[in-house]
C-alpha cells in the first residue's frame, strides 16, 4: 500500500517536471521569436536611418560645395573691398591736399577782399566829393539859365507892352464910335421888346384858358375810362363771385368761368341719351352754378345768355361729331328746362345749346387729351360782352 503511494508521487513529480520544462521551453521559444522580430524591426529601422543619413550626407556635401562657392565669392569681394579701401585712402589723401590748398586760397582771398574793401571805401569818398562838386556846378548853371531867361522875358514883355498900348488906343477910338451906334439901336430895341411883351402876355392868357379846358376834358375822359374799365371787369367779378359761392364743391374754368362736365359720366359711348344716374349730379351742379348768377343782384342785370356746349374728341368724321355734340347739348338743355329751378328763375329765355364737335379739343403739351375733350360745358355770356372786350383792348393799347 505504501509502495503504490510512493510510485504515484514519483510519477506526479515527473509529470509536473515535464510540464514545467515544457512551459519553460514554450517561454524560451516565445522569447526567441520576440528577439527575432525585434531584430528584424531594428534592422529595417537601421536601414531607413542609414538611407536618411546617406541623403543627409549628400545634402551636406551639396551645402558644403555651395558654402565653398560663397567663400570664394566672399574672398573676391573682400579683395575688391581692400582695393576700394586703398582707393578711398588715396582719395582722402588727395582731398586733404585739396582742402589744404583751399585753405591757402581762402586766406589769399580774404586778404584780397580786405584790400578791395579799402579801395572801395576810398572810391566812395572820391565819388561823394565829385558828386558834391557836380551838384554845386549844376546849381550855378541853373541860376545862370534862370537869370538869362528872365532877361529875355523882360525884353519881350517890354516890346509887347508897347505894341499892346498902341493897339488898345486904337480899339478905344473904335469903341467910342460903336457905343454911339449901339445906344441908338438899344432905344429902338426897347420899343420892339415892349410890343413883344404885350403880345406874349396875351398868348399866355389864351394858353391858360386852353389848359383849363384840356384838364377838364382829361378829367371827363378819365371818369369815362374808369366807368368803362368797371364795365369790362364785370366778367372777372362774376368769375370771382362764382368761386366764392361754389368754393371747392364745383370746379370752374379760371379764365372763362365755364362749368365742365365729362361726357362719359352723362352719356354712353356714341349716345346722346342722358344716363338716369347722371341726372341727379347734373341737376345739383346746374342749380348751384346758375343759382349764383341769377340770384346775385350785381350780376343778374348783365346776364345775357346761358350756353350749353357739346364737345367731342377727334375720333370719327367732323359731321358725325358735330351732330353728336349738338344732340348731347340739346339733351342736357331739355332736361334742365324741365327742372322747377329753371321755371322759377325763367331760365328758358336765356338758355341756348350748340355743338362744337372737336373744334375746341383740349391739348396737353401739344397733344390732344381725348378724355378731357369729350365734355359738356355750361357757360354764361354777359350783355355787350364782345363790345366791352373790344373797348378793353383799346384802353389797354392806349
Amino acid at each position: 500500500m505504501f509502495r503504490n503511494d510512493k510510485a504515484d508521487s514519483d510519477s506526479n513529480f515527473w509529470i509536473s517536471y515535464a510540464d514545467l520544462m515544457a512551459g519553460l521551453l514554450f517561454v524560451f521559444i516565445l522569447l526567441i521569436g520576440a528577439i527575432v522580430i525585434k531584430s528584424s524591426i531594428l534592422k529595417s529601422e537601421l536601414k531607413a536611418k542609414q538611407e536618411t543619413l546617406s541623403k543627409t550626407e549628400a545634402l551636406i556635401s551639396v551645402k558644403d560645395a555651395y558654402i565653398l562657392e560663397k567663400d570664394k565669392l566672399l574672398a573676391q569681394k573682400n579683395a575688391a573691398l581692400k582695393k576700394e579701401k586703398i582707393k578711398l585712402s588715396q582719395a582722402e589723401l588727395s582731398l586733404q591736399r585739396n582742402n589744404a590748398r583751399l585753405a591757402k586760397d581762402e586766406l589769399l582771398l580774404s586778404d584780397k577782399d580786405r584790400l578791395l574793401k579799402l579801395k572801395l571805401t576810398e572810391i566812395e569818398k572820391l565819388n561823394k566829393l565829385l558828386l558834391a562838386a557836380k551838384t554845386k556846378a549844376d546849381k550855378l548853371n541853373g541860376k545862370i539859365v534862370i537869370v538869362q531867361t528872365l532877361l529875355e522875358d523882360n525884353k519881350k514883355n517890354l516890346k509887347k507892352t508897347k505894341e499892346a498900348l498902341a493897339k488898345e488906343e486904337k480899339i478905344l477910338d473904335d469903341y467910342k464910335g460903336k457905343v454911339v451906334v449901339l445906344s441908338n439901336k438899344l432905344s429902338d430895341a426897347k420899343d420892339t421888346v415892349k410890343l413883344k411883351d404885350e403880345k406874349l402876355l396875351s398868348l399866355l392868357t389864351a394858353m391858360d384858358e386852353k389848359k383849363t379846358k384840356y384838364d377838364e376834358l382829361v378829367a371827363k375822359l378819365q371818369k369815362q375810362r374808369t366807368k368803362i374799365k368797371s364795365l369790362t371787369g364785370i366778367k372777372l367779378k362774376v368769375i370771382a363771385a362764382l368761386k366764392r359761392a361754389l368754393g371747392s364743391k364745383i370746379d370752374i374754368d379760371k379764365k372763362t368761368g365755364s362749368l365742365k362736365l365729362a361726357s362719359n359720366i352723362l352719356f354712353e359711348v356714341g349716345k346722346s341719351t342722358l344716363k338716369e344716374e347722371a341726372k341727379v349730379e347734373l341737376k345739383k351742379a346746374f342749380e348751384e352754378y346758375i343759382g349764383t348768377l341769377v340770384t346775385d343782384k350785381e350780376i343778374k342785370p348783365y346776364l345775357d345768355k346761358i350756353i350749353i356746349e357739346g364737345h367731342t374728341d377727334s375720333d370719327g368724321g367732323y359731321i358725325y361729331n358735330l351732330k353728336l355734340s349738338q344732340d348731347r347739348a340739346l339733351a342736357v338743355m331739355e332736361y334742365l328746362l324741365t327742372l322747377d329751378f329753371s321755371k322759377k328763375y325763367h331760365i328758358k329765355s336765356l338758355m341756348t345749346a350748340s355743338g362744337r364737335a372737336y373744334l375746341d379739343a383740349i391739348k396737353k403739351n401739344g397733344v390732344e387729351d381725348k378724355e378731357a375733350s369729350r365734355r359738356i360745358e355750361i357757360k354764361f355770356k354777359l350783355k355787350n360782352e364782345d363790345a366791352m372786350h373790344e373797348i378793353e383792348k383799346v384802353l389797354d393799347a392806349r
